[in-house]
């Protein structure tokens, strides 16, 4: 099966395809569970499952907002961390799915998605952002750039945001023999259409010297 993506909607028909499967094949992907703060101090929380850590020394993430709400331009995730420079990811696993799936919503900008999900905020060491107490993993970052990306339709917006680790939060459960047992957190990854994955193990195999 072949298609070019200009013109897979003239093709889904031919191949039977009701939508486009590129999301169902780049997989799993890390969701970026994104706690923010808006500028007069409102929380927000949001899952994204274009999310990823993009390098070392120093650490670095990136997640990309798209689309617009009913009353904004932008994603509140992504008006909040160019408003206040600081954003926290914490881990989404089996144990809050559910909640995460809840913080998902296309809600009014000044919800509280902690309240909304039932999740219990947590106050951050190095930043304004609460993290997620239910989450065994937080990652605690400082806003570095905002990068714009091709979008099809002129009234959408598409980025990405990068973003560098200051701080990191792990569970003492996950820590065993100097090591993160992240087999033990059950984390959730995105998949395509409504679909999700869950790591109950893992393994390991040594780069060849």
């Amino acid at each position: 099966m072949f298609y070019e993506t200009a013109h897979f909607e003239e093709k889904k028909a031919e191949l039977g395809l009701g939508r486009s499967p590129f999301k169902a094949l780049v997989v799993p992907r890390p969701i970026g569970w994104i706690s923010t703060v808006s500028p007069a101090g409102v929380p927000n929380l949001a899952p994204f499952s274009f999310f990823n850590a993009i390098s070392e020394d120093p650490d670095m993430v990136m997640f990309c907002p798209g689309g617009s709400k009913a009353d904004r331009a932008i994603k509140d995730t992504h008006f909040n961390v160019e408003a206040t420079r600081e954003f926290v990811c914490n881990l989404t696993t089996w144990d809050t799915r559910e909640a995460m799936n809840a913080t998902s919503a296309r809600l009014p900008a000044d919800t509280d998605e902690f309240a909304f999900a039932k999740l219990t905020p947590a106050p951050s060491r190095l930043v304004k952002p609460p993290r997620v107490a239910e989450a065994p993993v937080h990652l605690e970052c400082r806003y570095w750039k905002t990068v714009q990306l091709p979008s099809r339709d002129p009234q959408e917006s598409y980025v990405m945001i990068l973003g560098e680790v200051l701080g990191v939060h792990i569970d003492d459960s996950l820590i065993r023999e100097g090591r993160v047992d992240i087999a033990g957190a059950k984390p959730i990854a995105r998949l395509g259409y409504s679909e999700y994955a869950v790591v109950t193990e893992a393994f390991r195999m040594r780069r060849p010297e």
